[in-house]
């Protein structure tokens, strides 16, 4: 990049995995990159932390106590962040003018608003936040033609597809001559697991991912397969593709990030070390290249690749996900609110594994399907969701 100012940025969901390694790779590139905002849930500690390395113009927690906390530190440190909280400034350093690129790593629903609102302001969105797409697909790819806004995803499967594909991919895959994308899933800490064993598995046991370091709840989802569910979602709303064109393929080395067939025969895939820190790395500096501080691929190391079919028996949320697509509507929003609520029931104890798809099948089928054209009415469904969600749990 030839620009003499560096690109301002604000990260949401700073402390989290993505947003520590996106700070790794803005730290590797100080003549690139500056960062505007940090942002945390109530990790006030990790935030102090954050703010004493890349001193941000401004910090954001969800609650007052914490954030009083962190402006109390941070004038002890003599340093001159500005501290806010709550909602209504996530959204502010989302949209501020100042600000060039969002990371959007906020996990869950909650980072529906700001990623939004980031993408309205015509940003350059680095979507992590799958759930924002899941939610509200149509409504945000509009938003996103409208704004002029730059999407780039971040989830290390549709940054593979966004490698694979032509720069200019909209109006349908077979426009492109693309028949199929192949969206691969390592198959979590259970791959070949039977229903009847994932009966007594504990949330120490599915947070425990051999590729990959994230955070509780998307281990959780990567475990269930939800995660990837939500990422065939996501795909079809990124890449103009319909719920038939995606296929999920197991491929546990975690090597080959993802596919796309095309109709001579081809297909293209994108490789690399399980880090995302390279997907980051692609995203900020796009269409350049940059360091990322991820050794490169021993194919010898490797040595051998595998591919085979999800379990969707054992694994019913992939189906789920992949109805509540074809379903359309607020189906998708029901589906992931119903799913966050199972999820923390799960890591509570209050719920079995296995539960947490049961649960989602149930909420799916008390909850009408509504259109999903207007923000209000998915944040609507989202909120009736959550409340069967949590009458479920209690009649249980």
């Amino acid at each position: 990049m030839s620009d003499a100012v560096p690109r301002r940025v604000s990260v949401l969901g700073a402390t989290g995995s993505i947003g520590t390694s996106t700070l790794d790779v803005i730290a590797r590139h100080p003549g690139r990159y500056r960062v505007h905002a940090l942002t945390a849930h109530r990790s006030r500690e990790a935030l102090l932390a954050l703010c004493r390395v890349h001193a941000p113009a401004l910090a954001v927690l969800d609650r007052e106590v914490d954030a009083a906390w962190l402006r109390e530190r941070l004038h002890e440190a003599g340093l001159a962040t500005e501290v806010r909280c709550g909602p209504e400034a996530l959204v502010e350093v989302s949209e501020a003018p100042e600000v060039d690129v969002v990371m959007a790593a906020i996990v869950g629903a909650a980072g529906l608003l700001p990623t939004l609102a980031s993408v309205r302001a015509g940003k350059r969105v680095l979507l992590a936040n799958k759930e924002a797409l899941v939610m509200s697909g149509a409504l945000f790819m509009e938003a996103v033609g409208r704004s002029g806004a730059t999407l780039l995803p971040i989830d290390s499967e549709h940054n593979a597809i966004y490698q694979c594909l032509p720069v200019e991919h909209r109006g349908g895959l077979a426009r492109h001559g693309v028949t199929q994308l192949l969206l691969t899933a390592s198959g979590g800490p259970f791959r070949g697991w039977t229903a009847g064993d994932l009966a007594a598995v504990t949330p120490a046991q599915a947070c425990a991912h051999p590729n990959w370091t994230m955070g509780r709840k998307i281990s959780v989802d990567s475990a269930t397969l939800m995660n990837k569910g939500l990422e065939l979602i996501e795909a079809c709303w990124l890449f103009d593709a319909r719920p038939d064109q995606v296929k999920v393929v197991v491929h546990p080395q975690s090597v080959i990030h993802s596919m796309a067939a095309y109709s001579d025969g081809s297909v293209l895939a994108q490789l690399g070390n399980p880090d995302m820190r390279t997907p980051i790395a692609y995203g900020l500096a796009w269409p350049e290249r940059i360091d990322a501080g991820v050794a490169a691929l021993d194919l010898f190391e490797v040595a051998r690749l595998d591919f085979e079919p999800p379990d969707e028996v054992a694994f019913p949320c992939l189906r789920l996900a992949r109805e509540a697509m074809a379903e359309g509507g607020t189906a998708p929003a029901v589906l992931n609110a119903a799913n966050e609520v199972a999820v923390e029931a799960f890591l509570a104890g209050r719920l079995g594994f296995a539960g947490i798809g049961e649960l989602v099948a149930r909420v799916r089928d008390a909850c009408p399907v509504e259109p999903a054209g207007e923000l209000a009415g998915i944040l609507d469904a989202d909120a009736r969701a959550r409340k069967e969600a949590v009458a479920c749990l209690t009649r249980r």
